[in-house]
C-alpha cells in the first residue's frame, strides 16, 4: 500500500467518524511520527469517543466488503472502555479503535487535539505533549523501548516548542517519571 492508498483510507474513515459525529484523534506511531521522527508500522491508531448510537452509526457506515469489524466486540469495547479492531481487507491495514478512557488525563487529551497532516490526509491527532505521556504510559505497562524511541524522537524533533509544565504535570501526576528519565537518556 502507498502512502497515497493510506492517506486515502485515513481521509475515509475520519469522514465516517465525522458523519457518525464521534469525536476522534490519531494516536500512536502516525502521531508521533507528526512530531517526531518516521519509523514504520503496519496499523493505525485512533481514540474514538463515541455515544452507543453514534458507534452503531459508525459500524453500520462501514462496508462489509471492504472492512471487516466484529460489531460485538465493538460494543462491548464501548462498554468496557477497551479497544476494538477494523480490518480493511482491500490493504490489510488494521485500524484500532481506542475508546477514550474516562479519566482527567485521556478527558484533556482528547480536548487538546490538533490538526496535523499525516500521510498526506488533514485530520485531529493527539498533541505532542499528549503524545509523549501516551507513550511514556505505554512503556510502563509494556515495558517496549519503542515507545520510549519515539518519545526520544518526538523531544529531538519538537522539544523546543513542547509545553513542559503540562509534561510535568501529568508526567507526576501519572506516575510516569522513570519512563520519562529513561526516554531522554535515548
Amino acid at each position: 500500500m502507498t502512502m497515497t492508498d493510506l492517506g486515502a483510507l485515513l481521509r475515509g474513515v475520519a469522514t465516517l467518524l465525522d458523519d457518525a459525529a464521534i469525536p476522534f484523534m490519531v494516536v500512536g506511531s502516525f502521531a508521533s511520527m507528526a512530531h517526531g521522527e518516521p519509523r514504520t508500522t503496519m496499523d493505525l491508531d485512533l481514540v474514538i469517543d463515541p455515544t452507543p448510537a453514534s458507534l452503531d452509526v459508525l459500524l453500520a457506515s462501514l462496508d462489509p466488503d471492504r472492512f471487516y469489524v466484529d460489531v460485538d466486540t465493538a460494543r462491548d469495547a464501548l462498554h468496557r472502555r477497551s479497544m476494538f479492531n477494523v480490518i480493511d481487507t482491500a490493504t490489510g491495514w488494521k485500524l484500532d479503535l481506542v475508546i477514550r478512557k474516562d479519566r482527567p488525563f485521556s478527558i484533556e487529551e482528547l480536548a487538546r487535539r490538533v490538526h496535523v497532516r499525516i500521510v498526506g490526509a488533514d485530520v485531529p491527532a493527539a498533541t505532542a505533549e499528549d503524545t509523549v505521556i501516551a507513550k511514556l504510559e505505554w512503556a510502563r505497562e509494556g515495558g517496549s523501548d519503542r515507545q520510549l524511541r519515539d518519545v526520544a524522537g518526538i523531544l529531538a524533533v519538537s522539544g523546543d516548542r513542547l509545553d513542559h509544565a503540562y509534561l510535568e504535570r501529568w508526567i507526576t501526576e501519572l506516575e510516569l517519571q522513570e519512563q520519562w528519565a529513561r526516554a531522554r537518556g535515548f
